[in-house]
């Protein structure tokens, strides 16, 4: 047996052994199948994470969680109650419009140039006068899908045409909308009475009236699109296609199923719950067409349909909770001075809670040695 030299010495590598792994390495898992009740588990989990992280930042702005708790309670006393349903009506309607894209796999992010155009084709039929007044309500609202349909199928023709991704056009394609409604308040739509930018008030029988109990009868449009969409959804051929599309397009078409038109007509559907969601807002809480009416639904809607799991049932239940916190965060706003900006970001917080908890879902983490 011959010695090593030092030079083979150097290049020997021991062996490996239990002590030099080290304390071992973290590894990713793909689940093939997870329990809806272990689902349900991690998504409550990251939610409830989302909301003490959210009241702790509350806390430190000021406001005691027990204050936070008696302030969500005087919400759902009776007075309050009817402003919650009024702000939950367009909530649940781009909830609605966000999960039905979502369920292809088609981001729609347009969802505020989407009610934009919504209005605005439902102020145009108040404007020029178009249709007599007992369907003028039901000439605006189906306008208003209308509006918000269009809008959103320029998007689809630019991903189909020309491969432009769906996130940045409907991201930038609500700055068009915004500015042409600015375009509009302050030139041949602008108030001549006020001079304010914002168009002439619609007449009674073009304003979405109250049903009584505190119910406006936006609230019942709202409720009929969850109907309607829960049907198509749940016991329709088309929902049955549209999960076969977001688990494997290229095979769904192969199979049989009409992909590129199924995907046109959800994502149109998509865009005119959003564009109703814009008529009720302007024939309801407006009662006219203003700058802001659009503003900052966007995050709502991601998080209703993500915290939904797309199911437009659940989007109605999710929509009224949302609609609590709106209306919490402008009795804080009154009270507490606090920021709306923080009322978006508690939002934004439970959105990125949410999505955590997707990734969970289909992942398996592990600890190997």
């Amino acid at each position: 047996m011959h010695d090593l030299s030092p030079r083979a010495e150097r290049l020997k590598v021991p062996a490996p052994s239990s002590a030099s792994r080290g304390l071992g390495r973290l590894t990713l898992d793909m689940r093939q199948d997870l329990a809806p009740w272990k689902q349900a588990l991690f998504v409550g989990s990251s939610l409830l994470a989302g909301v003490a992280i959210s009241v702790a930042i509350l806390a430190l702005a000021g406001i005691a969680p027990l204050t936070l708790a008696s302030e969500l309670a005087g919400v759902m006393t009776a007075e309050n109650l009817r402003g919650v349903l009024i702000q939950a009506a367009p909530l649940i309607l781009v909830g609605l419009g966000a999960s039905l894209a979502f369920r292809i796999g088609f981001w729609n992010l347009g969802i505020e140039g989407q009610m934009v155009f919504g209005g605005i084709f439902a102020a145009a039929v108040s404007i020029y006068d178009i249709g007599p007044p007992s369907t003028r309500l039901l000439l605006m609202g189906c306008a208003a899908a209308l509006g918000g349909a269009l809008w959103v199928l320029l998007v689809m023709l630019l991903k189909m045409r020309f491969r432009v991704n769906e996130i940045i056009a409907t991201l930038l394609l609500n700055y068009v909308a915004t500015y042409f409604l600015f375009h509009l308040l302050y030139g041949a739509w602008q108030d001549s009475k006020t001079a304010f930018p914002q168009s002439s008030p619609f007449r009674p029988f073009e304003r979405l009236s109250d049903i009584g109990l505190g119910l406006n009868s936006g609230l019942l449009i709202a409720l009929g699109a969850v109907l309607v969409v829960a049907w198509l959804v749940h016991l329709s051929r088309i929902g049955f296609y549209t999960r076969f599309i977001s688990a494997n397009p290229r095979m769904a078409g192969i199979v049989g199923v009409p992909v590129r038109a199924l995907s046109i007509w959800i994502v149109a559907a998509s865009g005119a719950c959003c564009g109703l969601a814009g008529f009720v807002n302007v024939a309801s809480q407006e009662g006219r067409l203003t700058q802001s009416f659009a503003n900052s639904y966007v995050f709502s809607a991601v998080l209703i349909a993500f915290l939904s799991r797309n199911d437009p049932i659940v989007v109605a239940v999710v929509g009224f909770l949302i609609a609590v916190l709106f209306i919490t965060g402008q009795t804080l706003q009154v009270f507490y001075q606090i920021p709306f900006t923080m009322v978006q970001m508690i939002e934004a917080i439970i959105v990125m809670a949410v999505a955590s908890s997707e990734f969970l879902i289909r992942h398996r983490i592990r600890w190997t040695r």
